[in-house]
């Protein structure tokens, strides 16, 4: 008889453990508000992050990642501010998850840490800052990814026969760029190949016309260069 009431006794501690309790505290209302919010913020990093792409081939999963980024973040905080031992438990469990996608474009590290930030600061209730902190840093990402220079560069790839028209090709590229610098050059029995990169006077390319009329240039390339990508 005894034994029966411990084993009723032990039962009954356990439904009344702090899992009822965790239940019994989590608002929905709160929840729903913050998760809201950080669809509208994460929609508005997505819309930031399309804007200001100037990568060489968009992705748009990656857009819809910084927003379910935000969406998770805020999400787990909600879990864990609600309870320490949670929180504990939630440090230990994300400490073994390790990302081995590469991030192909260096700004696209800030735009992952900035759905992340959203995520914790909205997970904490600090409502005002998530949201004048993501418009000050939208603003500043539009102002300064859109930013032209005013001096495209460019490489030129030159095949030539020999160093004579190599000094035709240098006095040619003398005078028509503001200031060039030797990048590459490849000499073989037959060829020489040079490849220069250089900032053109004007924005004009008439004088490859020159270049390639030189004698000895085989061949005579221009590509459009950002000093990450040629296109």
């Amino acid at each position: 008889m005894t034994t029966a009431i411990s084993l009723a006794t032990s039962f009954s501690d356990i439904f009344k453990s702090s899992f009822l309790e965790n239940t019994t505290s989590f608002s929905l209302v709160d929840s729903a508000i913050a998760l809201a919010l950080a669809l509208a913020i994460g929609l508005f990093i997505f819309f930031i992050y399309k804007k200001t792409f100037t990568g060489v081939m968009y992705s748009a999963s990656f857009g819809v990642s910084l927003l379910a980024m935000t969406l998770i973040t805020t999400f787990i905080l909600l879990a864990v501010t609600s309870n320490v031992v949670l929180s504990l438990g939630m440090v230990g469990a994300l400490s073994i998850v390790r990302f081995r996608t590469a991030v192909k474009e260096p700004l696209d590290i800030a735009f992952l840490f900035w759905a992340i930030s959203v995520g914790i600061v909205l997970g904490a209730g600090m409502i005002p800052l998530a949201v004048v902190g993501s418009l000050v840093i939208g603003l500043v990402l539009v102002l300064f990814s859109n930013r032209k220079s005013h001096e495209n560069p460019y490489l030129l790839v030159v095949t030539c026969a020999d160093g004579t028209a190599e000094q035709a090709i240098d006095a040619a590229v003398k005078g028509a760029a503001k200031r060039y610098q030797i990048k590459s050059k490849t000499v073989t029995a037959q060829s020489v190949e040079l490849t220069v990169e250089l900032r053109i006077l004007g924005d004009t390319t008439v004088f490859m016309n020159q270049v390639s009329a030189l004698p000895g240039v085989s061949s005579a390339v221009l590509v459009s260069y950002n000093g990450e990508y040629m296109a």
